[in-house]
Protein backbone atom coordinates (compact mmCIF):
# COMPACT_ATOMS: atom_id res chain seq x y z
CA UNK A 1 0.00 0.00 0.00
CA UNK A 2 2.88 2.35 0.87
CA UNK A 3 4.57 1.76 -2.51
CA UNK A 4 1.31 2.34 -4.32
CA UNK A 5 0.93 5.67 -2.56
CA UNK A 6 4.44 6.64 -3.59
CA UNK A 7 3.71 5.70 -7.21
CA UNK A 8 0.42 7.60 -7.13
CA UNK A 9 2.14 10.69 -5.78
CA UNK A 10 4.77 10.46 -8.50
CA UNK A 11 2.13 10.12 -11.21
CA UNK A 12 0.22 13.11 -9.82
CA UNK A 13 3.43 15.14 -9.80
CA UNK A 14 4.15 14.29 -13.44
CA UNK A 15 0.59 15.16 -14.46
CA UNK A 16 0.78 18.48 -12.64
CA UNK A 17 4.08 19.33 -14.32
CA UNK A 18 2.68 18.40 -17.74
CA UNK A 19 -0.44 20.41 -17.13
CA UNK A 20 1.66 23.40 -16.04
CA UNK A 21 3.80 23.11 -19.17
CA UNK A 22 0.68 22.91 -21.35
CA UNK A 23 -0.72 26.01 -19.68
CA UNK A 24 2.53 27.92 -20.15
CA UNK A 25 2.77 26.99 -23.82
CA UNK A 26 -0.88 27.87 -24.41
CA UNK A 27 -0.48 31.24 -22.67
CA UNK A 28 2.62 31.98 -24.76
CA UNK A 29 0.62 31.23 -27.90
CA UNK A 30 -2.29 33.35 -26.68
CA UNK A 31 -0.07 36.35 -25.97
CA UNK A 32 1.54 35.95 -29.39
CA UNK A 33 -1.85 35.80 -31.13
CA UNK A 34 -3.07 38.86 -29.26
CA UNK A 35 0.02 40.81 -30.36
CA UNK A 36 -0.37 39.69 -34.00
CA UNK A 37 2.54 37.25 -33.93
CA UNK A 38 0.59 34.42 -35.51
CA UNK A 39 3.67 32.40 -36.44
CA UNK A 40 4.57 32.00 -32.78
CA UNK A 41 0.96 31.31 -31.84
CA UNK A 42 0.82 28.56 -34.46
CA UNK A 43 4.11 27.12 -33.25
CA UNK A 44 2.85 26.95 -29.66
CA UNK A 45 -0.73 25.85 -30.31
CA UNK A 46 -0.40 23.20 -33.00
CA UNK A 47 1.51 20.67 -30.87
CA UNK A 48 -0.94 21.22 -28.01
CA UNK A 49 -3.91 20.85 -30.36
CA UNK A 50 -2.51 17.64 -31.79
CA UNK A 51 -2.14 16.32 -28.23
CA UNK A 52 -5.81 17.02 -27.57
CA UNK A 53 -5.78 20.38 -25.77
CA UNK A 54 -9.26 21.78 -26.41
CA UNK A 55 -8.35 25.45 -25.94
CA UNK A 56 -5.48 25.12 -28.41
CA UNK A 57 -7.78 23.33 -30.85
CA UNK A 58 -10.29 26.18 -30.53
CA UNK A 59 -7.56 28.78 -31.06
CA UNK A 60 -6.16 26.94 -34.06
CA UNK A 61 -9.67 26.83 -35.54
CA UNK A 62 -9.90 30.60 -35.18
CA UNK A 63 -6.60 31.05 -36.99
CA UNK A 64 -7.79 28.94 -39.92
CA UNK A 65 -11.16 30.71 -39.95
CA UNK A 66 -9.55 34.14 -40.12
CA UNK A 67 -6.47 33.22 -42.16
CA UNK A 68 -4.07 34.33 -39.44
CA UNK A 69 -0.63 32.74 -39.80
CA UNK A 70 -2.14 30.15 -42.16
CA UNK A 71 -4.11 30.35 -45.40
CA UNK A 72 -7.81 30.77 -44.65
CA UNK A 73 -9.36 27.32 -44.64
CA UNK A 74 -12.93 26.77 -43.43
CA UNK A 75 -12.55 22.98 -43.58
CA UNK A 76 -9.56 23.07 -41.23
CA UNK A 77 -11.33 25.54 -38.95
CA UNK A 78 -14.35 23.25 -38.66
CA UNK A 79 -12.08 20.23 -38.10
CA UNK A 80 -10.32 21.80 -35.11
CA UNK A 81 -13.50 23.25 -33.66
CA UNK A 82 -15.14 19.83 -33.87
CA UNK A 83 -12.29 18.24 -31.94
CA UNK A 84 -12.61 20.87 -29.22
CA UNK A 85 -16.41 20.83 -29.31
CA UNK A 86 -16.50 17.08 -28.79
CA UNK A 87 -14.52 17.66 -25.58
CA UNK A 88 -17.20 20.07 -24.41
CA UNK A 89 -15.51 23.39 -25.28
CA UNK A 90 -18.46 25.80 -25.44
CA UNK A 91 -16.72 28.40 -27.61
CA UNK A 92 -15.85 25.75 -30.18
CA UNK A 93 -19.39 24.37 -30.05
CA UNK A 94 -20.75 27.87 -30.72
CA UNK A 95 -18.39 28.47 -33.64
CA UNK A 96 -18.98 25.02 -35.11
CA UNK A 97 -22.68 25.83 -35.03
CA UNK A 98 -21.99 28.87 -37.21
CA UNK A 99 -19.92 26.73 -39.59
CA UNK A 100 -22.99 24.56 -40.13
CA UNK A 101 -25.34 27.54 -40.28
CA UNK A 102 -23.27 29.23 -42.99
CA UNK A 103 -22.10 26.07 -44.75
CA UNK A 104 -18.44 26.98 -44.29
CA UNK A 105 -16.17 23.94 -44.27
CA UNK A 106 -19.15 21.64 -43.75
CA UNK A 107 -22.47 21.12 -45.56
CA UNK A 108 -25.02 23.74 -44.55
CA UNK A 109 -27.27 22.18 -41.94
CA UNK A 110 -29.48 24.31 -39.69
CA UNK A 111 -30.46 21.35 -37.53
CA UNK A 112 -26.81 20.53 -36.87
CA UNK A 113 -26.12 24.19 -36.17
CA UNK A 114 -28.88 24.31 -33.56
CA UNK A 115 -27.54 21.11 -32.00
CA UNK A 116 -24.12 22.62 -31.36
CA UNK A 117 -25.56 25.96 -30.20
CA UNK A 118 -27.72 24.08 -27.70
CA UNK A 119 -24.70 22.25 -26.26
CA UNK A 120 -22.91 25.58 -25.78
CA UNK A 121 -26.04 27.32 -24.50
CA UNK A 122 -26.59 24.65 -21.87
CA UNK A 123 -23.10 25.45 -20.56
CA UNK A 124 -24.10 29.08 -20.13
CA UNK A 125 -22.51 30.56 -23.25
CA UNK A 126 -24.49 33.79 -23.70
CA UNK A 127 -23.84 34.10 -27.44
CA UNK A 128 -25.09 30.57 -27.98
CA UNK A 129 -28.14 31.22 -25.80
CA UNK A 130 -28.97 34.30 -27.87
CA UNK A 131 -28.44 32.46 -31.16
CA UNK A 132 -30.51 29.48 -30.06
CA UNK A 133 -33.26 31.91 -29.05
CA UNK A 134 -33.06 33.43 -32.51
CA UNK A 135 -33.35 29.93 -34.02
CA UNK A 136 -36.54 29.25 -32.07
CA UNK A 137 -37.96 32.69 -32.90
CA UNK A 138 -37.46 32.10 -36.63
CA UNK A 139 -38.03 28.34 -36.68
CA UNK A 140 -34.65 27.66 -38.25
CA UNK A 141 -33.21 24.23 -37.43
CA UNK A 142 -35.86 23.82 -34.73
CA UNK A 143 -39.65 24.19 -34.66
CA UNK A 144 -40.73 27.81 -34.26
CA UNK A 145 -41.49 28.32 -30.58
CA UNK A 146 -41.77 31.78 -29.07
CA UNK A 147 -41.77 30.43 -25.51
CA UNK A 148 -38.44 28.68 -26.14
CA UNK A 149 -37.10 31.81 -27.80
CA UNK A 150 -38.05 33.82 -24.71
CA UNK A 151 -36.37 31.26 -22.45
CA UNK A 152 -33.03 31.40 -24.24
CA UNK A 153 -33.12 35.15 -24.87
CA UNK A 154 -33.79 35.68 -21.17
CA UNK A 155 -30.79 33.58 -20.12
CA UNK A 156 -28.54 35.53 -22.46
CA UNK A 157 -30.10 38.87 -21.49
CA UNK A 158 -29.45 38.17 -17.82
CA UNK A 159 -25.76 37.84 -18.71
CA UNK A 160 -25.83 41.26 -20.35
CA UNK A 161 -26.09 40.21 -23.99
CA UNK A 162 -27.40 43.37 -25.68
CA UNK A 163 -28.90 41.64 -28.72
CA UNK A 164 -30.82 39.27 -26.48
CA UNK A 165 -32.06 42.19 -24.39
CA UNK A 166 -33.21 43.98 -27.52
CA UNK A 167 -34.93 40.93 -29.05
CA UNK A 168 -36.59 40.04 -25.76
CA UNK A 169 -37.80 43.64 -25.57
CA UNK A 170 -39.44 43.21 -28.98
CA UNK A 171 -41.20 40.08 -27.77
CA UNK A 172 -42.58 41.88 -24.72
CA UNK A 173 -43.69 44.81 -26.85
CA UNK A 174 -45.49 42.52 -29.30
CA UNK A 175 -46.69 39.92 -26.79
CA UNK A 176 -44.85 37.05 -28.45
CA UNK A 177 -44.30 34.12 -26.09
CA UNK A 178 -45.03 36.40 -23.15
CA UNK A 179 -47.92 38.70 -22.17
CA UNK A 180 -47.58 42.11 -23.83
CA UNK A 181 -45.79 44.39 -21.38
CA UNK A 182 -44.58 47.80 -22.53
CA UNK A 183 -42.84 48.54 -19.23
CA UNK A 184 -40.77 45.36 -19.49
CA UNK A 185 -40.01 46.12 -23.13
CA UNK A 186 -38.76 49.55 -22.07
CA UNK A 187 -36.59 48.03 -19.33
CA UNK A 188 -34.97 45.61 -21.75
CA UNK A 189 -34.52 48.17 -24.52
CA UNK A 190 -32.87 50.47 -21.99
CA UNK A 191 -30.38 47.79 -20.91
CA UNK A 192 -29.34 47.25 -24.53
CA UNK A 193 -29.41 50.97 -25.35
CA UNK A 194 -27.04 51.73 -22.48
CA UNK A 195 -24.57 49.34 -24.11
CA UNK A 196 -24.76 51.41 -27.29
CA UNK A 197 -27.03 49.10 -29.27
CA UNK A 198 -28.44 51.39 -31.98
CA UNK A 199 -31.61 49.39 -32.68
CA UNK A 200 -32.47 49.41 -28.98
CA UNK A 201 -31.82 53.15 -28.74
CA UNK A 202 -34.19 53.68 -31.66
CA UNK A 203 -36.91 51.42 -30.25
CA UNK A 204 -36.64 53.01 -26.83
CA UNK A 205 -37.03 56.36 -28.55
CA UNK A 206 -40.24 55.08 -30.17
CA UNK A 207 -41.56 54.10 -26.75
CA UNK A 208 -40.90 57.62 -25.44
CA UNK A 209 -42.39 59.22 -28.54
CA UNK A 210 -45.59 57.19 -28.18
CA UNK A 211 -45.72 57.09 -24.39
CA UNK A 212 -45.67 53.29 -24.25
CA UNK A 213 -44.38 51.95 -20.93
CA UNK A 214 -43.04 55.39 -20.06
CA UNK A 215 -44.52 58.92 -19.91
CA UNK A 216 -44.52 60.50 -23.37
CA UNK A 217 -41.37 62.57 -23.72
CA UNK A 218 -40.44 63.94 -27.14
CA UNK A 219 -37.14 65.40 -25.94
CA UNK A 220 -36.00 62.00 -24.65
CA UNK A 221 -37.16 60.37 -27.89
CA UNK A 222 -35.04 62.86 -29.85
CA UNK A 223 -32.01 62.18 -27.63
CA UNK A 224 -32.28 58.45 -28.19
CA UNK A 225 -32.93 58.77 -31.92
CA UNK A 226 -29.84 60.95 -32.19
CA UNK A 227 -27.65 58.38 -30.41
CA UNK A 228 -28.74 55.72 -32.90
CA UNK A 229 -28.67 58.09 -35.89
CA UNK A 230 -25.08 59.05 -35.14
CA UNK A 231 -24.18 55.37 -35.46
CA UNK A 232 -25.61 55.36 -38.98
CA UNK A 233 -28.85 53.59 -38.04
CA UNK A 234 -31.18 54.45 -40.92
CA UNK A 235 -34.52 54.06 -39.12
CA UNK A 236 -33.42 56.38 -36.35
CA UNK A 237 -32.20 58.92 -38.91
CA UNK A 238 -35.65 58.87 -40.50
CA UNK A 239 -37.31 59.18 -37.09
CA UNK A 240 -35.09 62.12 -36.17
CA UNK A 241 -36.02 63.78 -39.45
CA UNK A 242 -39.70 63.35 -38.53
CA UNK A 243 -39.18 65.00 -35.14
CA UNK A 244 -37.55 68.00 -36.82
CA UNK A 245 -40.28 68.22 -39.43
CA UNK A 246 -42.98 68.28 -36.72
CA UNK A 247 -41.06 70.26 -34.10
CA UNK A 248 -41.47 67.53 -31.49
CA UNK A 249 -38.77 67.63 -28.82
CA UNK A 250 -36.79 70.09 -30.95
CA UNK A 251 -37.43 73.40 -32.71
CA UNK A 252 -39.18 72.78 -36.02
CA UNK A 253 -36.57 72.90 -38.81
CA UNK A 254 -37.17 71.69 -42.36
CA UNK A 255 -33.48 71.92 -43.28
CA UNK A 256 -32.47 69.54 -40.50
CA UNK A 257 -35.48 67.35 -41.24
CA UNK A 258 -34.39 67.11 -44.89
CA UNK A 259 -30.81 66.37 -43.85
CA UNK A 260 -31.80 63.46 -41.59
CA UNK A 261 -34.37 62.11 -44.04
CA UNK A 262 -31.70 62.25 -46.75
CA UNK A 263 -29.19 60.37 -44.58
CA UNK A 264 -31.78 57.76 -43.67
CA UNK A 265 -32.64 57.28 -47.33
CA UNK A 266 -28.95 56.93 -48.23
CA UNK A 267 -28.69 54.16 -45.65
CA UNK A 268 -31.72 52.28 -46.98
CA UNK A 269 -34.72 53.81 -45.17
CA UNK A 270 -37.44 53.94 -47.84
CA UNK A 271 -39.80 56.02 -45.69
CA UNK A 272 -36.99 58.53 -45.27
CA UNK A 273 -36.83 58.95 -49.04
CA UNK A 274 -40.58 59.57 -49.22
CA UNK A 275 -40.54 62.04 -46.36
CA UNK A 276 -37.54 63.87 -47.82
CA UNK A 277 -39.59 64.63 -50.93
CA UNK A 278 -42.58 65.75 -48.84
CA UNK A 279 -40.55 68.19 -46.74
CA UNK A 280 -38.68 69.44 -49.84
CA UNK A 281 -41.97 70.83 -51.17
CA UNK A 282 -42.01 73.24 -48.21
CA UNK A 283 -38.42 74.43 -48.78
CA UNK A 284 -36.69 76.92 -51.07
CA UNK A 285 -34.06 75.65 -53.52
CA UNK A 286 -31.44 77.37 -51.37
CA UNK A 287 -32.60 75.53 -48.24
CA UNK A 288 -32.62 72.20 -50.07
CA UNK A 289 -29.07 72.81 -51.30
CA UNK A 290 -27.99 73.71 -47.76
CA UNK A 291 -29.56 70.54 -46.37
CA UNK A 292 -27.81 68.44 -49.01
CA UNK A 293 -24.42 69.97 -48.18
CA UNK A 294 -25.05 69.33 -44.48
CA UNK A 295 -25.95 65.70 -45.19
CA UNK A 296 -22.71 65.18 -47.12
CA UNK A 297 -20.66 66.76 -44.33
CA UNK A 298 -22.46 64.67 -41.74
CA UNK A 299 -21.83 61.40 -43.53
CA UNK A 300 -18.20 62.20 -44.42
CA UNK A 301 -17.50 63.05 -40.76
CA UNK A 302 -18.92 59.69 -39.65
CA UNK A 303 -21.93 61.52 -38.17
CA UNK A 304 -19.81 63.76 -35.94
CA UNK A 305 -20.57 67.03 -37.78
CA UNK A 306 -24.29 67.02 -38.39
CA UNK A 307 -26.19 70.26 -38.54
CA UNK A 308 -25.47 73.95 -38.44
Amino acid sequence: MKNLNIISAAVISVVMLATSAFAQDFQKGLEAAQSGDYATALQEWRPLAEQGDAEAQYGLGLMYRKGQGVPQDYVEAAKWWRLAAEQGNAKAQYNLGWSYNDGQGVPQDYVEAAKWWRLAAEQGNAKAQYTLGWSYYNGEGVPQDYAEAVKWYRLAAEQGNARAQYNLGIMYKNGQGVPQDYAEAVRLYRLAAEQGQAAAQNNLGVMYENGQGVPQDYAEAVRLYRLAAEQGYATAQGNLGFMYSKGQGVLQDNVLAHMWYNLGAANGNELGAENREIVAKKMTPQDISKAQVMARECMSSDYKNCGY
